[in-house]
């Protein structure tokens, strides 16, 4: 048996891609089912991420997610109504995750959903709606390359590529939870942000690869290095690692890359992928630990996103999305949802 609010309405606003580059829009549709293992959540808030951008203009085969669409994978909201084989959440709970918006599942930028409770955690009190809603997604990234594929620790040199951005702000602040010592990569404008978070800062403009790893470490490379940037920056990557005890780690392994530099200093290779989850149903548990070991660093103090200044409603959607694609946007966008 549903265990449910006695007032919920009939119908909910979502917000729909409808074509490749067109404009968002609002459409009313019926609340949907619970199914076994799923909680309906009211969202209060829901981040919105580069790749929300990308399936909106058909260019994330690698979601897919074919338009047109309900879209957003991140959110944060109340629990609502409750399967009878639920009992991690109930009625009144708040929760944050990244929950749907790829593989056909609805997105999370809309009034209501139902999201597999495995994917949820407790949201911590200390974080708004709108912070913990831009976090599931890049925390899950951060967490799943430094702490699963790397095995980061406490007296680690670790490197974040592009330490300002969604992934390395994060990322940034997970690695000096356990204790490493942190470099990242940034433009001179965002050094100030990058120290703030807890690194130390490298113009990339301004270095070489060899100038700054005979900076930061005598030459000897770093014990992790994490690209959330691709690229070129792949190969920076694989010639900042540690001779045989380096890791690399990249959210955006495009394109092809000689691993020589890599195998030349007996260093290892991960790369993270962190739909499968959503797209498969397999290690769905693990994202909800993870946003569980979210809501426990924010709580201690040890992490906290952050949002652009900028404030933005449900009916607001597609001026949010030009702003977090805009060369100026600093920090991570969320749109309110709901009181």
């Amino acid at each position: 048996m549903t265990t449910a609010c006695n007032s919920l309405p009939a119908t909910m606003k979502v917000v729909v891609a409808p074509s490749a580059g067109a404009d968002l829009v609002l459409e009313q549709r019926p609340l949907p089912q619970l199914a076994p293992g799923h909680v309906l959540v009211q969202v209060r808030a829901a981040g919105i991420n580069p790749l929300d951008g990308k399936i909106r203009a058909a260019q994330a085969g690698h979601a897919k997610h074919p338009l047109p669409s309900t879209i957003g994978l991140d959110m944060a909201g109340v629990v609502v109504a409750v399967a009878a084989d639920v009992t991690a959440f109930k009625v009144g709970d708040d929760v944050f995750g990244m929950v749907g918006g790829v593989g056909g599942n609805q997105g999370t930028i809309g009034e209501y959903l139902a999201a597999d409770a495995r994917l949820l955690a407790h949201k911590p009190a200390v974080l708004s709606w709108q912070e913990a809603s831009v976090l599931p997604l890049v925390f899950i990234t951060a967490w799943e390359g430094l702490v699963d594929r790397a095995k980061v620790k406490a007296g680690d040199k670790v490197l974040v590529h592009g330490g300002a951005g969604g992934v390395g702000h994060v990322a940034i602040q997970i690695a000096a939870a356990f204790g490493a010592e942190v470099w990242a990569t940034g433009t001179a404008a965002q050094r100030r942000v990058i120290e703030q978070l807890g690194a130390k800062a490298i113009d990339y403009e301004a270095e070489t690869v060899e100038d700054y790893v005979a900076r930061a470490t005598g030459g000897e490379g770093f014990d992790v290095v994490y690209d959330t940037v691709g690229g070129k920056t792949i190969d920076a990557s694989f010639a900042a690692a540690r001779t045989y005890t380096g890791h690399v780690v990249t959210s955006l392994g495009w394109g092809t890359h000689s691993l020589a530099p890599l195998s030349f200093r007996g260093a290892t290779y991960s790369g993270v992928f962190t739909l499968l989850p959503l797209l498969t149903g397999k290690g769905r548990s693990h994202h909800g630990e993870i946003m569980q070991e979210a809501a426990k660093l924010a709580a201690d103090g040890k992490l906290r996103p952050i949002l652009a200044p900028q404030s933005f409603a449900l009916a607001q959607v597609n001026e949010a999305f030009v702003q977090m694609a805009s060369p100026g946007n600093v920090g991570k966008v969320a749109i309110s949802v709901s009181a």
